[in-house]
Order: C-alpha cells, then structure tokens, then sequence
C-alpha cells in the first residue's frame, strides 16, 4: 500500500501499467483462488451495480469475501483497480481486424461479458450490418467507413453499458493493453480513409470525441432512468411534460417541436438512433471532403 512516506519520496506514477504491484502472483498465505482477474471482474461488477461514487476498497474486500489488505497484496491504491476495471471493459469492443477470437470477419462475433453471439445479415447495397443495424464487413480491406462505423458503435456501446467509465477516461492515461488496441485499429482506419497526416488525429477526434459526450449522456440517462424505476420513454413523456407547464421554459419547448417532428421515431431509443446515425454520417462527410487535401 503507498503510504504518506511513500509519497513524500516522490511524485507517485502516473499508471499502473507503468509499475506497481498489478504483476506480482498469488503469496501462499493469501486467500486460495484469488487472482488479479477476479479482483478486477468484481470492481466491474460492482461499479455496474452500485456506481463510482459508492465504490470503495472496503466494499470490494466484501464482495470478494477477503479483507482489504488481501485486495493491497496485488494492487496499491482504489485508482490502480479503477484503471485495470477501465481497460477490462475496453476488452469488450470487438475490433475490425483482430484475429485473436474478439472477432474474425466471419459473420459471427461474441460480445465480450455478454456471451452474446451475434450475426451479420446483407443489406440490398451489400453492406452487412448486425441485429441492431450496426454495419459490420470487418475483413481485411473493409472500407474505412464501414470500420470507424463500427469501432464508433463499439465505443458508445461500452459507455452506455458502464456510466463510471466517461467520468474516468480523462482521468488516467489509457495505456492498458485493450486501450492501446484500440487505438492502434481506429489510428489504421483513420489511415486507410487517407486524410492527410497532420489530420488524422483531428479527425479521429472528431469521431471518438462525438462519441464520448454522445454515449456519456446516454449512459446517464438510462442509468438515471433505472434509478428512478421508469423507463427511458416513460422518463422523458414526464420530463417534457414538466418542461410544457413551466412558463419560462414553454416557448422554447414549443420552438424545439419541430425539429422533434422532423426527426421520428416513436420511443426515445429510435429517436436517439436517427441521431447518432446521422451525426456519425455528417462526421464520415466531414472526412470524406478532406481526403487527400
């Protein structure tokens, strides 16, 4: 455990993948079939089911039925177990390319934590896209538009399922394994959309920036939602209506009805979808119209 003295030595690191106790194996006096991954599996589990703010070492030692100092033996502070649980979920995304079982561009993949096995069907333009529309065709030599889709859906996907996540990536470096994979794959979609070199990493942060806010406000949402034991569309029919009866707020509640007709869908999710879909298409526009200049 780093300690006030520890401290005073000098600055602490700025990673725990850049040192630290998260290499060390199980001592004999500590608790039989305890292991680094199961420590770290828990701290997901229990920031899904309880959030950042209730997490703590204390809870963690319960959950696993250990005490504190058996969960210091492998790792030195709560923010080493945050950056491990963070690069655990990256694990989640399923990367165009990869051929170590994440995803093999065979038609079929597995969502990481799910066990979800989901397949590919052909659109009439032969574009293959997954059950929830997300495209897919992620062999070698798919096109740049068609990954950074997916890699972009991933993303948004791994926030929405874990809300403590977004309140994190800015925190810590990223540089754990999945992270660093990531990276690599959308930094070589970015290169295969031939953006000029001093752009690309604009343009990756056009996407995965849009992204990050798109899929932050979302995960809150349905978090907050759960919390308040209603559903997405029955928490957004009482939040407008709230808004509609409040005299400061009607006229521009009034002005936004438009836009809200134009752009359909019935419940919030299919609202939400029309608008991550065509923002993610004004963005890919965007690149396109810079290629080669």
């Amino acid at each position: 455990m780093v300690t006030a003295a520890d401290r005073a030595k000098g600055p602490a690191r700025a990673s725990v993948w850049l040192g630290g106790k998260a290499t060390r194996t199980r001592r004999t006096d500590q608790p039989a079939g305890l292991d680094l991954d199961k420590i770290t599996a828990a701290t997901v589990r229990l920031l899904d089911s309880e959030g950042l703010a209730k997490f703590s070492m204390r809870r963690l030692a319960a959950e696993l039925g250990v005490t504190a100092m058996s969960v210091y033996w492998y790792v030195d502070t709560k923010d080493d177990l945050l950056e491990l649980a963070l690069d655990a979920v990256m694990g989640e995304l399923v990367l165009p390319g990869t051929v170590d079982g994440a995803e093999t561009g065979t038609g079929t993949e597995t969502e990481t934590g799910t066990g979800t096995e989901t397949g590919t069907e052909t659109e009439p333009d032969g574009t293959e896209t997954g059950p929830d529309g997300t495209e897919g065709g992620t062999e070698a030599g798919a096109d740049w538009r068609i990954q950074l889709r997916r890699l972009a859906a991933g993303y948004r996907s791994v926030l929405v399922r874990h809300p403590w996540v977004s309140p994190l990536v800015g925190v810590f470096l990223n540089i754990g394994p999945h992270a660093l994979k990531f990276a690599a794959v959308s930094q070589e979609v970015m290169r295969s959309a031939d953006l000029p070199l001093r752009g690309q990493t604009g343009g990756l942060a056009a996407v995965f920036q849009f992204v990050y806010g798109f899929g932050t406000v979302e995960g809150h949402f349905r978090d907050r939602c759960a919390r308040a034991g209603m559903t997405q569309d029955e928490y957004h029919q009482h939040a407008m209506g709230g808004m509609s009866e409040q005299p400061s707020l009607r006229r521009t509640f009034e002005q936004a009805q438009d836009l809200m007709a134009a752009r359909g869908g019935d419940t919030v999710e299919e609202m939400r979808e029309r608008d991550f879909d065509f923002a993610l298409d004004l963005l890919i526009a965007g690149i396109e119209a810079k290629r080669g200049a």
